[in-house]
């Protein structure tokens, strides 16, 4: 019997561990959701998610940023700032040529998931 209380115990103790885990896990994510609706906001303008969109699968230069999303320089210029201080963009340099691209797969895959989810057949609920 005693061996069963341990038993018993021991799984007790891992998942309360677990839960811990988990509501420490839970506590770190939420002091990101500023951090997140920040990145969410500056792509919920419709010329900054085109330029990153245009951007996903090579690097590109401004001027053809520019052509591709049909906006000015200037313009794609000012939203390019803003998409690499929040770490969205970044820049490869070529010579004296600056060419932008996704900063890394995890926006790729939060892009990619989110256009995926645009095809998915969802049913409203009235």
């Amino acid at each position: 019997m005693g061996f069963l209380r341990r038993s018993i115990s021991e799984q007790l103790l891992r998942c309360c561990i677990i839960t811990m885990d988990a509501h420490a896990q839970m506590q770190e994510d939420l002091q990101k959701a500023d951090i997140l609706a920040d990145i969410f906001r500056l792509l919920g303008d419709e010329s900054r998610l085109k330029i990153v969109l245009f951007c996903r699968q090579r690097s590109v230069s401004v001027s053809d940023i520019a052509d591709g999303v049909g906006l000015s320089p200037s313009l794609v210029s000012h939203h390019l700032r803003l998409l690499r201080t929040a770490r969205i963009m970044r820049t490869e340099r070529d010579g004296r040529r600056v060419f932008y691209t996704v900063s890394d797969s995890h926006v790729d895959h939060m892009l990619q998931d989110m256009l995926e989810h645009t095809q998915c057949n969802v049913v409203d609920p009235d």
